[in-house]
């Protein structure tokens, strides 16, 4: 098994606590060598994630709590965002929402899941479960842009 680090912090499942965890996980990325635009991109998806739960998991008088976990490994970070509300139909939500096409109006454009669009543009792996709760596992890798030398592309990154 490839060793990590593993940090988990629980909060209750309320908005005022979606930035406690942007700041913990732009502290997290930038220990580990993330660049300013991809600490900016998992701020993002991770808040997308939080503010999924915090909105949709639990019934307005139900006390919950979302857990948050980061897998640091020397090539990534893996974040996991899961709560135990109700879960929901995956595939039924992307039907729903997507894909976005040019041709469309702005006027049409359909309500709801932008969060998943969002995180999966964001962020090089995203798996979703939604068996038990909804638990959002994200994977964003240190040097994404990096080519072989045998490539004809450029790095982005020095």
């Amino acid at each position: 098994m490839e060793p990590f680090d593993f940090i988990e912090i629980k909060v209750p499942a309320k908005a005022e606590y979606v930035g406690v965890v942007r700041l913990t996980s732009s502290g997290i990325a930038n220990r580990m060598g993330f660049s300013y635009e991809d600490i900016e991109d998992l701020k993002v998806a991770i808040s997308e994630a939080m503010t999924n739960a915090v909105t949709h998991a639990y019934e307005h008088d139900e006390i919950g709590e979302v857990t948050i976990g980061f897998g640091l490994y020397e090539n990534r970070l893996e974040v996991m965002v899961a709560d135990h509300g109700g879960s929901f139909n995956l595939e039924q939500v992307k039907d729903g929402i997507g894909p976005y096409e040019q041709k469309e109006s702005i006027e049409n454009l359909r309500e709801g899941g932008f969060g998943l669009f969002l995180i999966e543009a964001l962020m090089d792996k995203v798996e979703i479960n939604n068996d038990y709760g909804v638990i959002v596992l994200m994977t964003k890798y240190l040097n994404e842009n990096e080519v072989g030398i045998d490539d004809d592309q450029i790095s982005t990154t020095q």
